[in-house]
């Protein structure tokens, strides 16, 4: 029996694609600048990997830059607050040694994050569509028109006057003609499932590294354009808050376990794709767990390929067993750990970026580059690409703002080319390679950015095009939703 075909009435004024971090935050900020807007997700969670396939509130990990100015706010600013003020996420964590690589902690609750949102899409009026899978668009001449879409109800035609697609692999985009880009399989960063970890003896585990703090390694030690001195300043300063701790939530990850993870290769206990670590997740009433992002590497797996996804997937849980066996054996602290939580999906690293009427490179990061529609900040690094070797997580080629300040990032880089009447948002933004805005950070804030936007758009009847010459009233009203845009260095 064919599929029951259905045209939706109601034209909406603005359509998110995925309900991920960049989605929730560009429909919320679509709601709240007037749009009539509908968010159409494929699973029945909203918050993406924030809630359900990565890491435990990474996106408040990036808020501030080197020089302690925060250049990252607005809706992701707003939830860690609200979050806070109920007892599911930690503070800004700013431990001595992290404070100059602009990293901190602010971690959040993943489960009580996804009750959040749904609180949030609730009082911005967002129409939600879940349990539905966004297959294709319609279109007139090079203008979107509508979207496709394939539920149990059968196959949905629904028209709006502004798409946005925060796919995180650009698939909407990509199919309504907008050019993209894309590495190998050989090349492509490796993704990942995640699990946590119940069940620790925190006191056993803080007195091991308060003994061995040379075992507990800090990745930022490596930014590139510190000094010799400057970096050996820093290690002094982590050796000194490694063995002093008591407080496991104010560590935020413990990665490194180096000698344990050496033994583990050696007999053939550890699996060689990734190194050993988990960060902290925070839980009700002071609570906290493991969280292990890392223990699970899959090289090989291109996100537009579902053959390979599904090996992927498989692959993860293998690797995920061995590391489960190996905390509960050999790390202090882990003997009667249990798993709580086998996160459903693999969180994908590296997908299709879609190319724009501006393509963020390598170099504006290097420069901390300004631009004059700039719609957000970020000061990450470029080129940190995860690779597997049989050591560790190597983060390769990266590059700072020389200046260990921020860069701008352009409303350009949000508006694919060839197409009309679509945004996108997240990691599929048009950059090169080295300027992947992948992070959690970086999609909400062009989340946002984009819903702004695309109510603008269809307020005033025009193609988000149109905009990048007069961008003022998109940056003022992203200032009034609390957006950085300025006042950075």
């Amino acid at each position: 029996m064919s599929r029951k075909q259905i045209t939706v009435d109601q034209e909406y004024d603005v359509i998110v694609c995925g309900g991920g971090t960049s989605g929730v935050a560009a429909a919320i900020a679509a709601a709240r600048s007037g749009a009539n807007t509908l968010l159409i997700e494929r699973v029945g969670a909203l918050g993406g990997q924030l809630c359900f396939s990565g890491p435990p509130g990474f996106a408040f990990a990036h808020l501030f830059n080197p020089k302690g100015e925060q250049d990252a706010a607005g809706i992701i600013e707003e939830i860690h607050h609200r979050m806070l003020e109920e007892g599911h996420a930690l503070p800004h964590l700013k431990p001595e040694h992290r404070l100059e690589a602009g990293y901190t902690f602010s971690y959040v609750d993943p489960d009580w994050f996804s009750i959040t949102i749904f609180e949030m899409m609730e009082e911005a009026g967002v129409h939600l569509l879940l349990h539905s899978l966004v297959v294709d668009v319609t279109k007139d001449g090079d203008k979107v028109t509508g979207v496709v879409v394939e539920n149990t109800n059968g196959t949905m035609t629904i028209h709006g006057k502004i798409i946005i697609d925060c796919t995180g692999e650009g698939d909407i985009a990509i199919r309504a003609g907008a050019p993209s880009e894309y590495v190998d399989r050989e090349t492509v960063q490796p993704h990942t499932i995640s699990f946590t970890m119940d069940g620790v003896n925190w006191d056993e585990l803080m007195d091991w590294i308060n003994t061995h703090p040379d075992q507990i390694v800090w990745f930022e030690h490596t930014l590139p354009h510190w000094s010799d001195e400057r970096k050996e300043e820093a290690h002094q300063k982590a050796l000194k808050f490694y063995s002093t701790c008591r407080k496991p939530e104010e560590m935020g990850e413990m990665m490194g376990f180096i000698d344990f993870h050496k033994m583990g290769l050696e007999t053939g206990e550890w699996h060689e794709f990734s190194g050993v670590g988990f960060f902290i997740t925070p839980r009700e009433g002071g609570h906290i767990q493991a969280h292990m992002q890392h223990s699970s590497q899959v090289p090989f797996v291109l996100t537009n390929d579902a053959w390979d996804l599904s090996k992927g997937e498989a692959e993860c849980r293998r690797q995920n067993k061995i590391a489960l066996k190996f905390f509960r054996k050999y790390i202090p602290g882990f003997e009667n750990a249990y798993l709580t939580r086998m996160c459903p999906e693999m969180r994908l690293r590296e997908g299709p970026r879609v190319m724009g009427d501006y393509k963020l490179t390598r170099d504006d990061v290097a420069v901390g580059r300004e631009f004059p529609d700039v719609i957000g900040k970020s000061h990450f690094k470029a080129g940190a690409h995860h690779t597997v070797d049989k050591n560790t997580i190597a983060q390769v080629e990266k590059v700072c703002p020389a200046d260990d300040g921020s860069y701008d990032i352009p409303y350009r880089c949000l508006v694919p080319q060839k197409v009309e009447n679509l945004l996108v948002a997240g990691k599929c933004v048009s950059t090169d390679r080295d300027a992947y805005l992948r992070y959690l950070h970086q999609t909400m804030v062009t989340g946002q950015a984009a819903g702004v936007a695309a109510a603008l758009c269809a307020r005033d009847n025009v193609s988000p095009r149109a905009l990048e010459d007069n961008v003022s009233e998109l940056q003022k009203i992203l200032k009034s939703q609390g957006a950085i845009l300025d006042g950075t260095t």
